[in-house]
């Protein structure tokens, strides 16, 4: 039996779809609180989140969402930052008058499973009056070739597929069983294939998380694989969040992530593959594959440092979530704009450490 004030009880709760959660970054850039982005760095998507009372059913071992479980918990963070509530008409209006330069909306799935209706009712919200292209973060465990065609009905123009874990080791080690978790390797991978079957090639990307324990060889066959079955990845270099269980778990070496964002942009753009990259016996990238002008003419472009995301309608990096991956300061992991000289400098001398 439904509750005739079950509507009343979710706005009460502020819970989704009458409510969305912004990212810090959303929130400043739409004027629901004030702040400065460190040198001037300027948001190109806005970013949503779906929020419920109960939270999220996952508990993903690097997730801040996973410890909103926790009653006593209160931080409120994902990605490093907080993501306050705010009425979804109120988001959609402020973005509608927003800033030019954002060019894109991403709505973010929970493992939660009112996700799959709600997830639609904001979509179609968000795309029929702002008129941004949008793009949905989903939850592969909980969805089907079903509401894949639905989400793109509702207005959905891209799909990102938060894979985060290089091996199906460490996707079970972090995501599956061992820490009571609903998500599967192979369920990610099926549903990641399933999108670009619906949403077209080039349509898709699947988020990869560097620094959970993997080789950068490991990490390359992965992103490859998301290359070759016709999408992109979108890099990520851990942050550990406070409250999650991996809190105390450094980031990965800056050199380390340095050539992982330049393979990554060089089998995203079909100038490498694996099997023409050079590896150590522990994992590490030896040679990229590609010739010393190629290399030098990627590097010099400085683009595979910037944020990986999806596009805008210019084409750009539109999803440049500006110090998602570090706090802000001189180590920035992801530029949210053209590194300048001295940003390019510092770059290449990462990429031999």
């Amino acid at each position: 039996m439904q509750c005739a004030d079950e509507g009343a009880l979710r706005e009460v709760h502020h819970e989704s779809p009458a409510y969305v959660r912004l990212s810090l970054a959303a929130a400043m850039t739409l004027g629901f609180v004030p702040g400065w982005f460190h040198r001037n760095a300027k948001l190109r998507c806005v970013n949503l989140l779906l929020t419920y009372e109960d939270g999220c059913k996952a508990s993903c071992a690097f997730c801040g969402l996973a410890r909103e479980k926790d009653a006593t918990w209160t931080a409120k963070k994902f990605i490093r930052v907080p993501w306050k509530t705010f009425p979804t008409p109120d988001v959609v209006q402020a973005i509608k008058r927003g800033p030019s330069h954002v060019g894109r909306v991403c709505i973010s799935m929970i493992t939660h499973p009112r996700c799959r209706d709600d997830v639609l009712a904001v979509c179609k919200q968000v795309a029929q009056v702002t008129g941004l292209p949008v793009s949905l973060l989903i939850s592969p465990s909980i969805i089907t070739r079903e509401d894949l065609l639905a989400m793109k009905e509702a207005g959905a123009d891209r799909i990102g597929v938060a894979i985060d874990g290089a091996t199906p080791e460490i996707f079970d080690r972090f995501r599956g069983k061992p820490v009571n978790g609903p998500h599967r390797w192979d369920r990610y991978w099926q549903i990641y294939e399933e999108s670009i079957r619906v949403f077209g090639r080039g349509m898709a990307g699947a988020h990869l998380i560097c620094g959970l324990g993997e080789t950068e060889r490991e990490m390359v066959g992965a992103i490859y694989r998301a290359r070759a079955l016709g999408g992109s990845t979108h890099l990520f270099s851990f942050f550990p969040e406070k409250g999650s269980a991996l809190e105390s778990q450094a980031p990965p070496p800056i050199g380390n992530y340095r050539r992982i964002q330049l393979a990554r942009w060089l089998i995203d753009h079909d100038l490498t593959v694996p099997d023409r990259m050079a590896f150590s016996g522990s994992g590490r990238i030896l040679d990229f594959g590609v010739t010393a002008a190629q290399l030098d003419e990627a590097i010099l472009c400085r683009e595979p440092f910037e944020t990986s995301g999806c596009p805008g309608p210019d084409g750009k990096t539109a999803c440049n979530r500006p110090y998602g991956n570090e706090k802000p300061g001189a180590d920035i992991r992801n530029f949210p704009f053209p590194p300048d000289d001295e940003d390019l400098e510092g770059i290449i001398r990462e990429l031999s450490e």
